[in-house]
């Protein structure tokens, strides 16, 4: 089966059978591979949020970073809401 022409002074074509509109005689497997890549990474930093994952495509070689991140992100809010605790402590005791 062949194209309809949309716009021929552009050559865009449609594909009737899919219904997608594209260039006539351009791949477009480059883009397609950068889309995929760019979604590996995504998916890395979507599952960083949780916690467990590791970097898998956006940095990798840092598995354990997120471990040690989220324990030193952990020690400086405990320091801070007890010193918060430890203040309010004190002024009420004053």
């Amino acid at each position: 089966m062949g194209y309809v022409q949309v716009l021929p002074e552009f050559g865009l074509v449609v594909d009737p059978m899919v219904g997608v509109v594209t260039t006539a005689g351009v791949s477009y497997q480059p883009v397609i591979d950068q889309v995929a890549a760019l979604e590996l990474v995504a998916d890395d930093l979507v599952g960083m949020l949780s916690g467990e994952g590791a970097f898998q495509s956006s940095y990798p070689g840092r598995e354990k970073s997120l471990v040690f991140a989220g324990g030193v992100t952990a020690l400086w809010y405990g320091m801070a809401v007890g010193l918060l605790i430890a203040g309010i402590i004190v002024f009420a005791l004053m």
